[in-house]
């Protein structure tokens, strides 16, 4: 009996045990799991903290932008953007070179910015200021369209305008055509006259033009000269005038090309009398002279005279012997351009036409059209052809 009894405290001597193992495992179960929270909890907190660190060491500084204040930035040829970080970032225009570099690595139309002078803002996003960079609404630049024909006063005239730089300043720097980028080859004549190596006219090639602000006048003479080299070099000017005008030298080329500026309207006209022109003086013609009112007219205009109107000039006008571009006199090319050609008549000087034996071209009409003859005769018809359509020669 006894030992039945001591058999059954046994038992629930052992089912409290059990029980009480249990609910010990359980809290403690309960602890690590609230432990468990807590140090996840511990984690993330610290690995946030740690990412924010993280991100604060490589996460360049920007700013928010819009940005406030105005900068004018220049950006120079050839530089990378880490050079064009620095000026921003040292004219307070982005917060931080690395921030435009990477907005620069983002964009793939970063490598197409151009040189030039910019109008920017100070406090600008770094993304906002690359994408103002490849604006060319953004570029701050002087425009100025040089037509064709201009002689170098009108040429430094239209540019004073432009650039507010005085007339004097560009007349000054003219002086030395060769400091601007002609090259002295280029003052070489086959026909025994000397070329005026202080002589800029023919070389301020027309076209339109965006030039620095900050520009002084030697640095704006440059950049037209240095178009005239491109041009020449496009056109292949110099080789095929050596090549194909038997002796002519490309100064004297050019010169024909001034004159065919200035006599031809149509581009369809300059091949024609760039070859009336080489006719006459280097062709079986008998005073070897050109007897142009044009030569005549850009002497009275560079000497302050002021040009007139051909049945305006009169015979002292046309035949002064002090005149160097007297035409109808001297023989052969005035002693320089009377102007600056553009393309049409530089290929016309360059390539006249062929089997053109005619020596006399005249304007016969309001529009431009021209008549060639190739004696006095047929040129007196052809002026009375003129006067009939308006123009007054009679």
């Amino acid at each position: 009996m006894l030992d039945d009894l001591d058999a059954v405290l046994e038992e629930e001597e052992q089912a409290k045990s059990d029980t009480s193992r249990r609910r010990s495992r359980a809290g403690r179960s309960a602890v690590a799991f609230f432990l468990s929270l807590v140090l996840l909890g511990l984690l993330a907190g610290g690995g946030w903290f740690a990412y924010s660190k993280v991100k604060g060491v490589f996460v360049a500084d920007d700013y928010s932008g819009p940005g406030g204040a105005e900068a004018i930035v220049e950006v120079k040829t050839g530089q990378s953007a880490t050079d064009i970080g620095t000026t921003l970032y040292h004219q307070k225009v982005v917060a931080s070179v690395d921030a435009f570099v990477d907005a620069a690595k983002d964009n793939n139309r970063s490598k197409n910015i151009q040189a030039g002078w910019y109008k920017l803002q100070v406090g600008m996003k770094a993304g906002d200021a690359l994408g103002r960079l490849l604006d060319p609404n953004a570029r701050w630049v002087t425009k100025v369209t040089l037509p064709e024909g201009l002689s170098y006063q009108q040429t430094f005239q239209k540019l004073s305008e432009a650039t507010k730089i005085p007339v004097a300043d560009f007349a000054k720097a003219a002086k030395n055509p060769v400091a601007l980028g002609v090259d002295e080859s280029w003052f070489r004549r086959g026909d025994g006259k000397k070329a005026d190596k202080s002589d800029i006219e023919g070389f301020l090639y027309p076209a339109t033009y965006e030039l620095s602000p900050k520009a002084d006048a030697a640095e704006v003479l440059k950049t037209i000269v240095a178009n005239f080299n491109a041009e020449m070099e496009q056109l292949e000017f110099i080789p095929t005038v050596e090549k194909t005008r038997g002796g002519i030298s490309p100064y004297q080329a050019l010169i024909v090309a001034s004159i065919a500026q200035a006599e031809a309207l149509l581009e369809e006209d300059m091949p024609k009398v760039s070859r009336v022109v080489y006719n006459r003086a280097y062709g079986d013609f008998d005073c070897h002279c050109l007897g142009l009112d044009s030569t005549v007219n850009y002497w009275l205009r560079i000497t302050g005279k002021g040009t007139k109107a051909s049945e305006h000039l009169t015979n002292a006008e046309l035949h002064d012997p002090k005149n160097p571009y007297n035409t109808h006199d001297k023989p052969g090319l005035p002693p320089g351009p009377i102007g600056n050609p553009g393309k049409a008549a530089l290929k016309g000087a360059m390539s006249p036409t062929n089997n053109f034996p005619y020596y006399f071209f005249i304007s016969v009409d309001t529009k431009g059209t021209m008549a060639y003859g190739r004696t006095g005769a047929d040129h007196e018809k052809n002026r009375q052809l003129a006067c009939q359509n308006g123009i007054p020669l009679c």
